[in-house]
């Protein structure tokens, strides 16, 4: 292990232990610094009094260079700042070496949305009667009634379901616990899923009796299973790279369309700030004008 690895293990120690980070941010922030240190070590830099503004700005480019978008080059950055700043911090080498590194400035990019009927054959196409289905079809709906990430899909427990109220308590981004309400399609499908589907992976070895999603195992179902029946879901309906981000975005652009308040939207997504659900109202934007276009009789004529 090099000098540079010890120090972003030490970071990771005190990002758990100290600030209480999450899993999923450990996760990120160990991916792209231990880019990071692969790049140094490419360059023969293994120890951090090495690192310099000039090696930082050299990484900045190596990523655009291999096709990285802004947004993954700026939360590396960010990532390497972070990580010199808590260096500086230690008295670890000559001060803050990433501070001066420009970030990349991000566009505002609309998220893809679908149609209601595009998620309404989603739906359709994955109603099966195994276990598995009745899993996946209630994973579908709870992700799209209620508006969840996959992580936390994924970290639901049976207690945090109140099915006869219509709610279900999620822990969102940093531990945030948000009630947001259940369709009642997710509702049946979940009633269903508990009936039918569930009491066959219990059997396995996981054990996991608190979680609501479970493997074949028994355990808690993983993110990366998540996004693979998401995935695959939207294969079925005819819809390549469904993502569950997309059906977060479906849910949100979908109540704004029925007339729901901003606020209550934001409320429902766990969004800290406004501003990030308003992206939603361009959405909104986009599909009174297409309608406009589509059903008036004049929308097309050119003067």
């Amino acid at each position: 292990m090099t000098e540079i690895e010890e120090y972003i293990r030490e970071f990771l120690d005190y990002l758990r232990i100290e600030r209480g980070s999450s899993g999923n941010t450990l996760d990120a922030y160990g991916r792209d610094l231990k880019a990071f240190a692969e790049f140094a070590a490419a360059q023969g830099v293994a120890v951090w009094r090495d690192v310099d503004r000039d090696l930082a700005e050299a990484f900045r480019e190596a990523l655009f260079a291999e096709g990285y978008s802004a947004s993954t080059v700026k939360r590396r950055i960010s990532a390497l700042k972070s990580l010199s700043r808590y260096c500086t911090l230690e008295g670890y080498g000559k001060g803050n070496v990433a501070s001066a590194v420009p970030l990349p400035k991000l566009t505002a990019q609309l998220p893809d949305v679908l149609t209601i009927p595009q998620v309404e054959l989603i739906m359709e196409r994955s109603d099966r009667d195994d276990a598995a289905g009745l899993r996946d079809r209630a994973l579908l709906e709870t992700l799209y009634g209620a508006g969840l990430r996959a992580s936390e899909a994924c970290g639901l427990n049976m207690d945090d379901l109140f099915l006869e109220e219509g709610f279900c308590r999620v822990r969102g981004k940093g531990d945030k616990e948000r009630f947001a309400p259940l369709s009642g399609s997710a509702h049946r499908a979940l009633e269903r899923y508990f009936a039918e589907g569930r009491p066959h992976f219990r059997n396995g070895r996981g054990g996991q009796d608190r979680a609501v999603f479970l493997n074949r195992r028994g355990g808690r179902l993983s993110r990366q299973s998540v996004h693979r029946i998401v995935e695959e879901a939207g294969q079925m309906a005819g819809i390549e790279h469904l993502h569950p981000h997309t059906l977060r975005h479906c849910c949100a652009t979908h109540l704004l369309q029925g007339g729901a308040d901003l606020r209550l939207i934001q409320e429902i997504l766990g969004h800290s700030d406004i501003s990030t659900t308003q992206i939603y109202t361009h959405l909104d934007r986009e599909h009174v004008r297409a309608e406009y276009m589509a059903a008036h009789p004049r929308a097309r004529r050119r003067f």
